[in-house]
Protein backbone atom coordinates (compact mmCIF):
# COMPACT_ATOMS: atom_id res chain seq x y z
CA UNK A 1 0.00 0.00 0.00
CA UNK A 2 1.21 3.22 -1.08
CA UNK A 3 2.20 6.04 1.89
CA UNK A 4 0.46 9.42 1.14
CA UNK A 5 0.51 12.24 2.74
CA UNK A 6 -1.59 15.28 1.86
CA UNK A 7 -1.27 18.82 3.17
CA UNK A 8 -4.16 21.67 2.38
CA UNK A 9 -2.94 25.01 3.47
CA UNK A 10 -5.77 28.22 2.50
CA UNK A 11 -4.32 31.18 2.73
CA UNK A 12 -6.29 34.51 2.31
CA UNK A 13 -4.95 34.95 -0.83
CA UNK A 14 -3.77 31.82 -2.15
CA UNK A 15 -5.09 27.87 -1.43
CA UNK A 16 -2.09 25.63 -1.96
CA UNK A 17 -2.09 21.88 -1.69
CA UNK A 18 0.50 19.09 -1.50
CA UNK A 19 0.28 15.40 -2.17
CA UNK A 20 3.43 13.70 -1.01
CA UNK A 21 4.43 10.36 -0.89
CA UNK A 22 6.87 8.49 1.40
CA UNK A 23 8.74 5.51 0.30
CA UNK A 24 9.84 2.99 2.76
CA UNK A 25 11.96 4.13 5.66
CA UNK A 26 12.32 7.61 4.13
CA UNK A 27 12.28 10.86 6.15
CA UNK A 28 11.24 13.45 3.27
CA UNK A 29 8.63 12.80 1.03
CA UNK A 30 9.05 12.76 -2.98
CA UNK A 31 6.02 15.53 -4.05
CA UNK A 32 3.98 13.47 -6.59
CA UNK A 33 1.47 16.42 -6.52
CA UNK A 34 0.36 20.18 -6.18
CA UNK A 35 -2.35 21.87 -6.76
CA UNK A 36 -2.15 26.03 -6.31
CA UNK A 37 -5.58 28.60 -6.87
CA UNK A 38 -6.49 32.03 -5.60
CA UNK A 39 -8.47 31.88 -2.21
CA UNK A 40 -12.01 33.54 -2.16
CA UNK A 41 -14.24 33.95 0.80
CA UNK A 42 -11.62 33.67 3.17
CA UNK A 43 -10.58 37.00 5.27
CA UNK A 44 -7.63 37.23 7.74
CA UNK A 45 -7.74 33.07 7.89
CA UNK A 46 -11.04 32.49 8.76
CA UNK A 47 -14.31 32.11 6.21
CA UNK A 48 -16.61 34.95 5.35
CA UNK A 49 -18.04 33.17 2.43
CA UNK A 50 -18.74 29.75 3.11
CA UNK A 51 -19.81 28.42 -0.90
CA UNK A 52 -16.84 30.82 -2.25
CA UNK A 53 -14.33 29.42 0.22
CA UNK A 54 -15.66 25.50 -1.00
CA UNK A 55 -15.40 26.54 -4.18
CA UNK A 56 -11.35 27.38 -3.65
CA UNK A 57 -10.83 24.49 -1.75
CA UNK A 58 -12.74 22.24 -4.56
CA UNK A 59 -10.62 23.64 -7.35
CA UNK A 60 -7.50 23.02 -5.90
CA UNK A 61 -8.20 19.53 -5.09
CA UNK A 62 -9.05 19.26 -8.76
CA UNK A 63 -5.38 20.56 -9.80
CA UNK A 64 -3.62 18.25 -7.17
CA UNK A 65 -6.03 15.10 -8.19
CA UNK A 66 -5.03 15.89 -12.08
CA UNK A 67 -1.31 16.35 -11.01
CA UNK A 68 -0.89 13.13 -8.40
CA UNK A 69 -3.30 10.72 -10.23
CA UNK A 70 -4.46 10.40 -6.64
CA UNK A 71 -8.24 11.00 -5.55
CA UNK A 72 -8.39 13.08 -2.46
CA UNK A 73 -9.68 11.97 0.73
CA UNK A 74 -8.23 12.89 3.76
CA UNK A 75 -5.76 16.32 4.48
CA UNK A 76 -3.86 17.84 7.33
CA UNK A 77 -5.06 21.12 7.54
CA UNK A 78 -3.10 24.28 8.50
CA UNK A 79 -4.43 27.47 10.54
CA UNK A 80 -2.58 30.82 10.62
CA UNK A 81 -6.27 32.65 11.48
CA UNK A 82 -6.34 36.18 13.56
CA UNK A 83 -7.83 33.80 16.63
CA UNK A 84 -4.47 31.34 16.85
CA UNK A 85 -2.74 32.28 19.99
CA UNK A 86 -0.86 30.59 22.62
CA UNK A 87 -1.16 30.51 26.60
CA UNK A 88 0.84 29.40 28.85
CA UNK A 89 -0.77 27.10 32.07
CA UNK A 90 0.11 25.13 35.55
CA UNK A 91 -1.68 22.35 36.45
CA UNK A 92 -1.02 20.03 39.63
CA UNK A 93 -1.92 16.00 40.30
CA UNK A 94 -0.95 14.05 43.17
CA UNK A 95 0.81 10.84 42.48
CA UNK A 96 -1.77 8.04 42.62
CA UNK A 97 0.52 5.13 43.25
CA UNK A 98 1.04 3.85 46.54
CA UNK A 99 4.38 3.90 46.28
CA UNK A 100 5.02 7.38 44.88
CA UNK A 101 5.91 5.94 41.19
CA UNK A 102 4.91 8.32 38.56
CA UNK A 103 3.18 7.31 35.39
CA UNK A 104 1.20 7.91 32.28
CA UNK A 105 -2.12 8.86 34.21
CA UNK A 106 -0.43 11.31 36.37
CA UNK A 107 1.23 13.44 33.69
CA UNK A 108 -2.14 13.61 32.11
CA UNK A 109 -4.48 14.76 35.24
CA UNK A 110 -1.53 17.57 35.82
CA UNK A 111 -2.39 18.52 32.02
CA UNK A 112 -5.87 18.20 32.67
CA UNK A 113 -5.79 20.39 36.07
CA UNK A 114 -3.57 23.06 33.12
CA UNK A 115 -6.83 22.67 31.08
CA UNK A 116 -9.24 23.35 33.28
CA UNK A 117 -7.54 26.64 34.43
CA UNK A 118 -7.46 27.70 31.13
CA UNK A 119 -10.37 29.90 30.04
CA UNK A 120 -11.37 28.34 27.01
CA UNK A 121 -13.99 30.87 26.00
CA UNK A 122 -15.54 29.96 22.61
CA UNK A 123 -12.02 28.84 21.85
CA UNK A 124 -10.47 25.44 21.15
CA UNK A 125 -7.31 23.51 22.08
CA UNK A 126 -5.27 22.64 19.07
CA UNK A 127 -2.55 21.52 20.06
CA UNK A 128 0.07 21.09 23.73
CA UNK A 129 2.88 21.36 24.67
CA UNK A 130 4.46 20.59 28.24
CA UNK A 131 7.08 23.55 28.66
CA UNK A 132 8.46 21.95 32.22
CA UNK A 133 7.87 19.28 34.98
CA UNK A 134 8.49 19.74 39.04
CA UNK A 135 8.31 16.47 41.19
CA UNK A 136 8.31 17.90 44.82
CA UNK A 137 9.43 21.03 43.63
CA UNK A 138 12.70 19.73 42.22
CA UNK A 139 12.35 20.40 38.37
CA UNK A 140 12.47 17.33 36.42
CA UNK A 141 14.39 17.21 32.75
CA UNK A 142 13.87 13.84 30.50
CA UNK A 143 11.76 11.62 31.32
CA UNK A 144 9.42 11.74 34.29
CA UNK A 145 7.42 7.87 34.10
CA UNK A 146 9.10 5.94 36.93
CA UNK A 147 10.43 8.47 38.91
CA UNK A 148 9.46 8.54 42.59
CA UNK A 149 7.60 12.13 44.28
CA UNK A 150 3.96 12.52 45.70
CA UNK A 151 3.16 15.94 44.10
CA UNK A 152 3.69 16.74 40.05
CA UNK A 153 3.60 20.15 38.81
CA UNK A 154 3.55 20.77 34.77
CA UNK A 155 3.84 23.92 32.97
CA UNK A 156 2.25 23.67 29.46
CA UNK A 157 1.82 25.89 26.42
CA UNK A 158 -1.69 25.60 25.24
CA UNK A 159 -2.10 26.92 21.04
CA UNK A 160 -5.63 27.70 20.44
CA UNK A 161 -8.22 28.72 17.75
CA UNK A 162 -11.37 30.17 17.98
CA UNK A 163 -13.86 27.16 17.88
CA UNK A 164 -16.49 28.71 15.19
CA UNK A 165 -13.27 29.67 12.96
CA UNK A 166 -12.30 26.05 13.35
CA UNK A 167 -15.34 24.46 12.74
CA UNK A 168 -15.96 26.79 9.46
CA UNK A 169 -12.63 26.23 7.91
CA UNK A 170 -12.89 21.96 8.52
CA UNK A 171 -16.92 22.27 7.35
CA UNK A 172 -15.47 23.60 4.21
CA UNK A 173 -12.76 21.54 4.05
CA UNK A 174 -15.41 18.52 4.27
CA UNK A 175 -17.87 19.74 1.89
CA UNK A 176 -15.34 19.93 -0.26
CA UNK A 177 -14.99 16.34 -0.30
CA UNK A 178 -12.04 16.07 2.11
CA UNK A 179 -12.10 14.71 5.42
CA UNK A 180 -9.00 16.65 8.01
CA UNK A 181 -7.15 14.81 9.77
CA UNK A 182 -5.81 16.77 12.22
CA UNK A 183 -4.93 20.79 12.20
CA UNK A 184 -1.62 21.96 12.58
CA UNK A 185 -0.89 25.70 13.41
CA UNK A 186 0.97 27.38 10.35
CA UNK A 187 4.45 28.15 11.63
CA UNK A 188 4.70 24.91 13.37
CA UNK A 189 3.93 23.12 10.12
CA UNK A 190 6.61 25.36 7.99
CA UNK A 191 8.86 24.78 10.92
CA UNK A 192 9.47 21.12 9.95
CA UNK A 193 10.82 22.43 6.76
CA UNK A 194 13.16 25.62 7.34
CA UNK A 195 14.13 24.60 10.72
CA UNK A 196 17.13 21.96 12.17
CA UNK A 197 16.27 20.47 15.59
CA UNK A 198 19.52 22.44 16.31
CA UNK A 199 17.92 25.73 15.73
CA UNK A 200 15.11 24.80 17.87
CA UNK A 201 17.17 23.26 20.99
CA UNK A 202 19.17 26.48 21.12
CA UNK A 203 15.78 29.02 20.10
CA UNK A 204 14.61 30.38 17.11
CA UNK A 205 11.60 31.74 15.82
CA UNK A 206 9.66 30.70 12.79
CA UNK A 207 7.32 34.10 11.10
CA UNK A 208 5.25 33.45 8.40
CA UNK A 209 4.25 36.36 6.55
CA UNK A 210 1.21 35.37 4.95
CA UNK A 211 -1.29 37.81 2.98
CA UNK A 212 -3.26 39.25 5.40
CA UNK A 213 -1.75 37.52 9.24
CA UNK A 214 1.76 37.24 10.47
CA UNK A 215 2.10 34.05 12.73
CA UNK A 216 5.09 33.73 15.05
CA UNK A 217 6.25 30.30 16.63
CA UNK A 218 9.10 30.03 19.06
CA UNK A 219 11.33 26.98 19.59
CA UNK A 220 13.48 26.28 22.73
CA UNK A 221 14.71 22.93 23.73
CA UNK A 222 13.80 21.15 20.55
CA UNK A 223 9.96 21.97 22.06
CA UNK A 224 7.19 24.89 21.15
CA UNK A 225 7.32 27.34 23.64
CA UNK A 226 5.25 30.28 22.19
CA UNK A 227 2.59 31.06 19.51
CA UNK A 228 0.78 34.18 18.19
CA UNK A 229 -0.35 35.63 14.72
CA UNK A 230 -0.91 39.14 13.90
CA UNK A 231 -3.78 40.81 11.90
CA UNK A 232 -1.23 42.19 9.73
CA UNK A 233 0.76 40.89 6.24
CA UNK A 234 1.83 41.41 3.07
CA UNK A 235 -1.19 42.99 1.04
CA UNK A 236 -0.79 45.75 4.16
CA UNK A 237 2.53 46.44 2.02
CA UNK A 238 1.10 46.47 -1.08
CA UNK A 239 -1.96 48.92 -0.64
CA UNK A 240 0.91 51.22 1.06
CA UNK A 241 2.95 51.14 -2.11
CA UNK A 242 -0.35 51.61 -4.27
CA UNK A 243 -0.95 54.56 -2.38
CA UNK A 244 2.51 55.90 -1.87
CA UNK A 245 3.37 55.48 -5.37
CA UNK A 246 -0.59 55.69 -6.91
CA UNK A 247 -0.38 52.88 -9.26
CA UNK A 248 -2.63 50.00 -9.39
CA UNK A 249 -2.31 46.92 -6.89
CA UNK A 250 -1.07 44.37 -9.20
CA UNK A 251 2.15 47.02 -10.52
CA UNK A 252 2.76 47.74 -6.57
CA UNK A 253 2.39 43.48 -6.13
CA UNK A 254 5.57 43.43 -8.86
CA UNK A 255 7.71 46.68 -7.03
CA UNK A 256 6.90 44.92 -3.69
CA UNK A 257 8.96 41.68 -5.26
CA UNK A 258 11.34 44.36 -6.69
CA UNK A 259 10.73 44.48 -10.06
CA UNK A 260 10.17 48.09 -10.14
CA UNK A 261 9.97 50.30 -13.31
CA UNK A 262 13.30 53.46 -14.10
CA UNK A 263 10.39 56.01 -13.58
CA UNK A 264 9.51 55.21 -10.11
CA UNK A 265 11.97 56.19 -7.17
CA UNK A 266 13.43 53.15 -5.87
CA UNK A 267 14.13 55.02 -2.51
CA UNK A 268 10.41 55.88 -1.89
CA UNK A 269 9.75 52.04 -2.57
CA UNK A 270 11.84 51.51 -0.10
CA UNK A 271 10.54 53.63 2.77
CA UNK A 272 7.22 52.32 2.40
CA UNK A 273 8.43 48.99 2.52
CA UNK A 274 10.04 49.45 5.60
CA UNK A 275 7.61 51.54 7.06
CA UNK A 276 5.14 48.92 6.91
CA UNK A 277 7.81 45.73 7.98
CA UNK A 278 9.13 48.17 11.18
CA UNK A 279 5.15 48.23 12.02
CA UNK A 280 5.66 44.03 11.98
CA UNK A 281 8.81 44.05 14.09
CA UNK A 282 7.76 45.94 16.73
CA UNK A 283 4.72 43.49 17.14
CA UNK A 284 7.04 40.55 16.72
CA UNK A 285 9.61 42.30 19.70
CA UNK A 286 6.97 43.47 21.74
CA UNK A 287 5.54 39.82 21.94
CA UNK A 288 9.05 38.44 22.46
CA UNK A 289 9.85 41.01 25.61
CA UNK A 290 6.17 39.80 26.84
CA UNK A 291 8.13 35.81 27.11
CA UNK A 292 11.66 37.26 27.93
CA UNK A 293 13.10 36.34 24.70
CA UNK A 294 13.99 39.80 23.17
CA UNK A 295 17.44 39.64 21.27
CA UNK A 296 17.69 36.36 22.96
CA UNK A 297 16.94 33.52 20.48
CA UNK A 298 20.42 32.64 18.99
CA UNK A 299 19.42 30.67 16.24
CA UNK A 300 17.47 33.80 15.61
CA UNK A 301 14.86 34.81 13.21
CA UNK A 302 13.59 32.56 9.92
CA UNK A 303 10.75 34.15 7.62
CA UNK A 304 8.63 32.07 5.07
CA UNK A 305 5.00 32.78 3.43
CA UNK A 306 4.51 34.84 0.51
CA UNK A 307 6.29 38.24 1.61
CA UNK A 308 9.24 36.72 2.69
CA UNK A 309 10.27 37.15 -0.85
CA UNK A 310 10.29 40.67 -0.28
CA UNK A 311 13.61 41.99 -1.18
CA UNK A 312 15.78 43.45 1.91
CA UNK A 313 13.61 41.50 4.48
CA UNK A 314 16.37 39.49 6.23
CA UNK A 315 18.80 42.94 6.33
CA UNK A 316 15.81 45.13 7.86
CA UNK A 317 14.89 42.47 10.38
CA UNK A 318 18.62 41.96 11.71
CA UNK A 319 18.55 46.01 12.67
CA UNK A 320 15.08 45.71 14.12
CA UNK A 321 14.98 42.71 16.13
CA UNK A 322 18.44 42.65 16.87
CA UNK A 323 18.82 38.71 16.26
CA UNK A 324 20.19 36.80 12.97
CA UNK A 325 17.81 36.56 10.61
CA UNK A 326 17.17 34.77 7.40
CA UNK A 327 14.40 33.67 4.62
CA UNK A 328 13.44 29.98 5.00
CA UNK A 329 14.81 27.36 2.89
CA UNK A 330 14.78 22.99 2.20
CA UNK A 331 16.76 20.24 1.92
CA UNK A 332 14.13 17.85 1.08
CA UNK A 333 14.65 18.43 -2.76
CA UNK A 334 18.45 17.95 -2.62
CA UNK A 335 19.94 19.47 -6.38
CA UNK A 336 16.20 19.68 -7.98
CA UNK A 337 14.80 23.26 -9.48
CA UNK A 338 11.17 23.32 -8.61
CA UNK A 339 8.81 25.93 -7.35
CA UNK A 340 7.95 24.22 -3.77
CA UNK A 341 11.69 26.19 -2.83
CA UNK A 342 9.33 29.02 -2.37
CA UNK A 343 8.39 29.94 1.33
CA UNK A 344 5.01 30.46 0.07
CA UNK A 345 4.88 26.84 -0.31
CA UNK A 346 6.69 25.77 3.34
CA UNK A 347 3.50 25.77 5.38
CA UNK A 348 1.79 23.20 2.71
CA UNK A 349 5.04 21.14 2.10
CA UNK A 350 5.52 21.11 6.55
CA UNK A 351 1.65 19.98 6.89
CA UNK A 352 2.94 16.10 5.15
CA UNK A 353 6.02 15.72 6.91
CA UNK A 354 4.59 17.36 10.19
CA UNK A 355 1.52 15.46 9.67
CA UNK A 356 3.45 12.02 10.35
CA UNK A 357 5.47 13.61 13.33
CA UNK A 358 3.38 15.66 15.50
CA UNK A 359 0.10 14.14 15.97
CA UNK A 360 -0.33 16.69 18.80
CA UNK A 361 -4.08 14.81 20.01
CA UNK A 362 -2.64 11.33 19.70
CA UNK A 363 0.27 11.79 22.45
CA UNK A 364 -1.65 13.95 24.52
CA UNK A 365 -4.16 13.32 27.07
CA UNK A 366 -6.62 15.30 24.42
CA UNK A 367 -6.97 11.96 22.30
CA UNK A 368 -10.78 12.24 21.65
CA UNK A 369 -10.84 16.03 21.02
CA UNK A 370 -10.32 16.15 17.76
CA UNK A 371 -12.71 13.47 16.93
CA UNK A 372 -15.71 14.89 19.16
CA UNK A 373 -15.04 18.43 16.95
CA UNK A 374 -15.30 16.38 14.00
CA UNK A 375 -18.44 15.48 14.84
CA UNK A 376 -19.95 18.42 16.36
CA UNK A 377 -18.99 19.94 12.61
CA UNK A 378 -21.12 17.35 10.88
CA UNK A 379 -23.86 18.87 12.36
CA UNK A 380 -22.86 22.16 11.86
CA UNK A 381 -22.45 21.79 8.14
CA UNK A 382 -26.37 21.62 7.88
CA UNK A 383 -26.57 24.87 9.53
CA UNK A 384 -24.34 26.53 7.18
CA UNK A 385 -25.48 25.37 3.95
CA UNK A 386 -28.11 28.41 2.48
Amino acid sequence: MRNISIGIDIGSQTTRIVVGEFGKGEKNPKIIGIGERPTEGVRHGYVTDFDLAVKSVKETVLLAEKSSGIKIKRAFVSLSGVTLRGNVESGVAIISKADGEVTNLDTNKALQDCEENLNLNNKKIIQVAPLSHRLDGKEVLGRLEGMHGNKLEIKALFATYASVHLEDLIAVIAEAGVETIDVIPAPVAGSHIALSEKQKIVGSALVNIGAETVSLAIFENGGLISIHTFSIGGTDITNDIALGLKIPLETAESFKLGNISPEYSKKKLDEIIEARFTDIFELIDNHLKKIKRSELLPAGVVFVGGAANTPGLPELAKSELGLPSSIGTTEIFGNMKTKLRDPSWFTALGLIVGGRESNSYAKSSFGGMFKDLKNTIKSSIKQLMP
